[in-house]
């Protein structure tokens, strides 16, 4: 039987970023965390999109810096790569593994497409509860999600005779976006009840609770 992948990403799918994000904020700045993760959050993609490609660490560090400005907060020039020091410890969603556990007992194989750098995911990866059979990084394409960069190394590495691949993210614009574009079978994970348009994923559900199912009737479609 030809190999069967579950692709995933992993900051927001898989690891609580928005927790990592947050409580690093918060011992940034004491009583400023949730305004500190929502500045981050609606910076990042315009620090990955900037100039030439920059690796992981400096996007953290660089959008620190912008957040801390744009809030008018005062950063120690020594606390802008907080980030890059915290994220290691960083914790799975409590949903993750058992979801991960049942999918493997039913033989699929397991990727992390992630936008960050080699060393991070490796040191991130101690943290999941599950081994992984690949890893794309933002470093391997030199390349940010939404660009397909990720998705196209690993369709000619791996999936191009795969008998199934489904991808699993929870962020709409990096990860469920490009794969429609892609004609790559998603399943978007929102977390966050957010509003975009379900109907672009194959499968929407609320957590990973949710996944084994949906992966068993989603691979029985194809």
């Amino acid at each position: 039987m030809a190999d069967r992948w579950l692709t995933f990403d992993c900051f927001g799918t898989l690891i609580d970023w928005r927790h990592g994000i947050r409580t690093t904020g918060e011992l940034l700045f004491p009583g400023h965390g949730p305004a500190f993760l929502d500045a981050y959050i609606a910076l990042e993609a315009e620090v990955e999109s900037e100039g030439s490609f920059k690796r992981y660490r400096a996007v953290l560090t660089d959008t620190t810096r912008r957040a801390a400005k744009q809030l008018a907060l005062d950063l120690k020039p020594d606390d802008a790569t907080a980030l890059v020091s915290t994220i290691p410890y960083w914790p799975p969603f409590a949903d993750v593994g058992a979801a991960l556990a049942d999918l493997r007992r039913e033989g699929w194989k397991f990727a992390l497409l992630t936008n960050c750098d080699r060393d991070i995911i490796a040191l991130t990866q101690r943290r999941l509860p599950a081994n992984f059979d690949a890893v794309v990084t933002a470093e391997d394409v030199s390349a940010y999600k939404p660009s397909p960069a990720h998705f196209r190394l690993f369709q000619s590495t791996f999936a191009s005779s795969a008998g199934a691949w489904i991808h699993v993210a929870q962020s709409y614009f990096h990860d469920i976006q490009p794969t429609s574009e892609l004609g790559i079978t998603r399943i978007w994970v929102n977390r966050q009840g957010e509003k975009s348009d379900p109907s672009l994923a194959d499968a929407v559900i609320r957590g990973l609770d949710e996944l084994p199912e949906t992966v068993s009737r989603l691979s029985k479609v194809r």
